[in-house]
């Protein structure tokens, strides 16, 4: 059984502010820590080994949007054991994070706390945070925004527990921790601002902590060249026409996506077109999410046999390639649907 501690304190939701750009050498750095989840991430991991960073210090973290409490909302139910199995493939240890109750619990939040975060260690779970704050109602998706104050799902979901699973580790303390996360400037003309390396919101007198986006600057190209030279085996969503992998709901989402999704995943949107009616607030703004259904077109590679993969909570396919057997998937250079 898991050790599980509760630590009673929480950090406020920030909004990263870009610092001065200055060098990284990943190489002076004693924990690099990989956020991962699709190709871009995938890329850093990559290029880590390419610079030949030492694989004892690098570990990949995970955040499950939907969490471990049972809501199946937004994830692609694949995600988590994909991350499991590249982790395992490069012999590189994987940790896992979420606020309890996903997603799902933080849309239908009425006159209450937000709720605590739990990420893994090496040494079990921590919990912290859903203690202290100010009660308010969400009962709204996430609006297309770059206003994270506005588009919450990547404030809450993703940065705020991030910086918890790190400030919440005394492992951490006393040494110098590199964020690696893999923004592109190509993907928005607001990621085009990025920096490529600043200071992490969780830095300070305890710690050294620095956030690097190491592929910013690639063109996509680039990304699907070095993925093709060490044979990864795509995530399934790219391989069904996605181009982009986030959530399998994101509020991203283009009309194609929305009437994919409605074909392998029907129960799901049902959900989010209910939510939608209940709330009286879609998630585009303008039209609803069975309006976009209405307006699209279904990728035309979703095989069932791939539809079943990316369905299954289970990662059973290899994750290296032989030589010969890698293939752009039909999502490459396809609809990035991201963050503006």
């Amino acid at each position: 059984m898991q050790n599980i501690q509760l630590k009673l304190w929480e950090d406020p939701v920030e909004v990263i502010e870009p610092a001065n750009d200055f060098d990284i050498d990943p190489f002076s750095y004693d924990h690099i820590i990989v956020a991962f989840s699709g190709k871009d991430s995938l890329a850093c991991l990559l290029e880590l080994f390419e610079l030949g960073v030492p694989k004892e210090k690098i570990e990949i973290w995970h955040h499950i949007i939907d969490g471990r409490e049972g809501s199946t909302l937004m994830d692609w139910p694949c995600t988590s054991d994909y991350c499991r199995a590249v982790a395992e493939a490069f012999d590189i240890p994987v940790y896992f994070s979420w606020k309890i109750g996903g997603f799902e619990s933080e849309l239908l939040r009425e006159n209450s706390l937000t709720a605590p975060t739990t990420f893994e260690t090496p040494d079990g779970l921590v919990t912290s945070g859903g203690i202290r704050g100010s009660l308010s109602t969400r009962r709204k998706f996430p609006q297309v925004s770059a206003d994270l104050s506005v588009r919450w799902c990547s404030a809450y979901l993703k940065i705020d527990v991030c910086s918890k699973a790190i400030s919440g580790q005394d492992r951490f303390n006393g040494k110098r921790v590199l964020l690696v996360t893999g923004e592109r400037a190509e993907e928005s003309p607001s990621r085009s601002r990025y920096k490529q390396a600043e200071e992490h919101k969780t830095n300070g007198k305890k710690r050294t902590v620095h956030q690097w986006r190491p592929v910013h600057q690639w063109e996509e190209s680039r990304v699907w060249a070095i993925i093709e030279k060490y044979r990864v085996n795509p995530h399934w969503a790219y391989q069904l026409g996605w181009g982009r992998v986030s959530c399998a709901a994101c509020i991203f989402g283009s009309k194609d996506q929305w009437k994919s999704l409605s074909e392998i995943m029907p129960e799901k949107v049902q959900t989010i077109a209910n939510y939608e009616e209940e709330f009286g607030v879609t998630i585009n703004r303008t039209k609803s999410v069975p309006e976009l259904v209405a307006l699209g077109q279904a990728y035309p590679d979703m095989r069932p046999e791939i539809v079943a993969a990316a369905l299954s909570e289970t990662y059973t396919a290899k994750i290296i390639l032989e030589p010969g057997e890698w293939k752009l998937p039909a999502g490459a250079y396809g609809e990035g649907c991201g963050p503006t």
